[in-house]
């Protein structure tokens, strides 16, 4: 009896083991003396199909049956079966050769069981079984009886017949009871049955094998689109990511809160940057690149803490400035400043002109550039190049694996875009991690409250400050204002004080004012200082 459960194509070839390809089951008729089949097909509950046929074959006769294990069923579409628990009696033999279920009888009885695999499948509001096939031999009689879980099995349409002049079948009903009988005598080489039956739905757990749908192992199958929605919900999760450290980043610059750096104590006044951070860092951390304005910065600052000093000169009816060494590095110096500070004046080399800087290969910009990344990474602001490296690996090496996979899957079992996918996968993982900010959310923190300072600073009026401070907190926030790009207004604050005011006549780091009364003639000169050390340094080397 054959039990069957609907998937259109469903139990297809391989449920009609005996009627499909090979001549469909027949209840021997003893009157006969043609070949005759008799099979009895049961769907269990489980959903898989049970097989028993007898083929009884007439004296120097013989019967071959071949069931394809692999049937095309639309464009590019095809359902998958498997065979196994067989075995043969009598005078018959079954094998799997090459995707083919074959049976062979010789004269006289042969009695062969088996089970079928992923003969049900779904269809909306029902289960459906159709059973088709082409008979390769002539049958003298044919008697097939279905069983299924469920008495309410209707059949749905039966044809015999030559393909294009097939008829209504002869002899086929179902019982009261749910069993249904098919009776059909004298099949013909070449004729094709076409069994269509349906089910209530639920009746059997589906477990059809349909592969293919239009580009055959790259097809959009259940697993392909699994892999997809699971790669869009990563790639989602990682762009979100993406998006709120940008938003972060910007959030941190973006703000109108001011920080005073000025610190009023026992009648004096001093000035403190955010964090103790310093004006070449804070250059960098605000754009994330170490530009020649955060070098010259640099210079400026190492001026003011006394470890350079700057004199103008006029060299060739040309202004330039000299710097010369005043302290050696000590421990008080960044690996960055120190950096800076020997490439200026490398050892055995008291004095540079700015001029002398501009020559090739007198600066190493990258060299400094990689010494001011090293310390904002070590201070926690930038984000380690190798930790971003290890998603960079792990993305190629996803890459790897999917076309792996898609190669293998597209010889084998087809779903051959879960490959795909996979690669996708890694190659989002590979080029995320360049979108993302340089700067750690400590970064950003800092970042937003070196912008605080710079608001601060456009704040403050000189008269805020002690005659005998003032000199020193003009020079200590210089630096600061020449990265925001706001140094020509902090001088234009200070520009009428008195350098002599602390006890000592003129700039303690810049030389050329001594006799000056005011900074007027150094509020003229300062800008073309830091003009000529950009350029310097942007003859070196592009920008990074």
């Amino acid at each position: 009896m054959l039990t069957f459960r609907g998937g259109a194509a469903g139990a297809l070839l391989l449920a009609a083991a005996g009627l499909l390809v090979a001549a469909p089951v027949a209840h021997t008729q003893p009157e006969t003396t043609g070949v005759s089949i008799t099979a009895d097909l049961t769907l269990t509950e489980t959903g898989v199909l049970e097989v028993i046929e007898t083929v009884s074959v007439p004296a120097e006769g013989n019967f071959t049956m071949s069931l394809p294990l692999r049937l095309k069923v639309g464009d590019d579409v095809e359902r998958v079966f498997k065979v196994t628990d067989v075995t043969a009696t009598g005078a018959g033999t079954a094998t799997t050769v090459n995707d083919q279920f074959v049976v062979e009888a010789k004269p006289g009885e042969s009695k062969f069981t088996y089970t079928v695999h992923n003969t049900v499948s779904d269809m909306p509001g029902t289960q459906v079984f159709h059973w088709l096939g082409v008979l390769n031999a002539d049958i003298a009689v044919l008697d097939v009886s279905v069983i299924s879980p469920s008495f309410q099995m209707g059949i749905v349409d039966c044809k015999l017949g030559a393909a294009g002049n097939a008829k209504p079948c002869a002899d086929v009903h179902t019982e009261p009871d749910g069993v249904l009988y098919l009776h059909q005598t004298d099949l013909r080489k070449g004729d094709a049955i076409d069994l269509t039956l349906q089910m209530p739905p639920g009746t059997v757990p589906a477990n059809a094998d349909v592969r293919g749908g239009g580009t055959g192992p790259f097809a959009f199958t259940t697993p392909v689109l699994a892999a997809f929605g699971a790669f869009l919900l990563a790639l989602a999760g990682m762009v979100a990511y993406v998006l709120l450290a940008r938003k972060r980043a910007a959030a941190a610059v973006a703000g109108s809160d001011a920080f005073d750096p000025l610190i009023q104590q026992g009648g004096r006044v001093e000035f403190t940057s955010p964090d103790g951070v310093l004006p070449g860092e804070a250059g960098l951390i605000i754009d994330e690149h170490a530009d020649p304005v955060d070098i010259a910065a640099t210079v400026v600052d190492l001026a003011v803490r006394r470890y350079l000093w700057i004199t103008p000169v006029n060299a060739r009816g040309e202004d330039d400035w000299r710097i010369s060494r005043v302290n050696a590095p000590d421990d008080q110096l960044r690996d960055y400043e120190r950096t800076v500070y020997d490439m200026l004046l490398p050892e055995g080399t008291d004095t540079v002109a700015v001029r002398e800087l501009r020559a090739p290969g007198r600066l190493h910009l990258e060299t400094i550039r990689t010494a001011m990344r090293n310390d904002a990474v070590a201070t926690g602001a930038f984000a380690d190049p190798k930790q971003r490296a290890l998603p960079r690996w792990i993305g190629a090496a996803l890459i790897a694996l999917g076309l792996i996979i898609t190669v293998a899957l597209a010889l084998t079992a087809g779903h051959a875009l879960v490959g795909v996918a996979i690669a996708l996968a890694g190659g989002a993982a590979m080029l995320l991690p360049n979108y993302l900010p340089t700067r750690t959310p400590l970064g950003d923190t800092v970042a937003g409250r070196i912008r605080a300072m710079h608001r601060g600073l456009d704040t403050v009026t000189r008269d805020r400050i002690p005659a005998i401070d003032q000199e020193t907190i003009f020079s200590r926030a210089l630096p600061y204002t020449v990265i925001s790009g706001r140094a020509d207004n902090w001088i234009r604050t200070f520009r009428d004080m008195n350098p002599a005011a602390d006890s000592q006549p003129g700039l303690y780091w810049f030389a050329g004012y001594d006799r000056d009364p005011n900074l007027h003639r150094f509020a003229s000169q300062f800008p073309f200082f830091i003009t000529a050390l950009e350029g310097a340094c942007s003859s070196a080397a592009p920008r990074i």
